[in-house]
């Protein structure tokens, strides 16, 4: 009786080894298959969001070469000049009637001051600004002189209502 109680429990506990072992080497390949299913997922997001960005960013002094060989002519770097001018631009923003370049003088109570800044090329600078109340865009040619100053003419303004 005692040899086939240990008999049946060698067998039990066999069973119960091989189903583990079974059960745990087919969930490892369930969850390699999961994961490698998430990393193709998050790959082709991962391009999806790359794509777009650089779709974005086509109109943009950063990946535009033929606007960086202009300022390469004459011995400027592009991106030592860009924050040189946002900041010229946004120094506008302090004048008591508001940025001079925004094209609308105040409306209302509040002034108009230039929010974001996109350089397009070696030649134009889009701008979002607002009063609080009204939000609008500019269109603004710029450009650089020989001392290191720069000039800006506004092109085009559009109101939001």
């Amino acid at each position: 009786m005692k040899k086939s109680i240990l008999l049946y429990l060698f067998i039990l506990a066999l069973l119960f080894n091989v189903f583990t072992y079974m059960y745990y080497s087919k969930k490892a390949d369930f969850d390699q298959a999961e994961a490698d299913k998430g990393y193709k997922h998050l790959r082709d997001s991962l391009t999806l969001v790359t794509s777009k960005l650089n779709d974005a960013n086509y109109f943009s002094l950063e990946t535009n070469d033929n606007a960086q060989e202009y300022f390469e002519k004459d011995n400027l770097d592009y991106l030592k000049l860009m924050p040189q001018i946002k900041d010229a631009l946004l120094s506008y923003n302090d004048d008591p009637k508001g940025n001079k370049y925004v094209g609308f003088d105040k409306l209302g109570e509040q002034k108009f001051i230039i929010n974001k800044i996109k350089i397009l090329n070696h030649r134009w600078i889009i701008a979002d600004f607002n009063d609080g109340k009204i939000w609008g865009e500019v269109l603004i040619k710029y450009f650089v002189n020989t001392d290191g100053t720069f000039d800006f003419e506004t092109v085009q303004t559009l109101l939001y209502q």
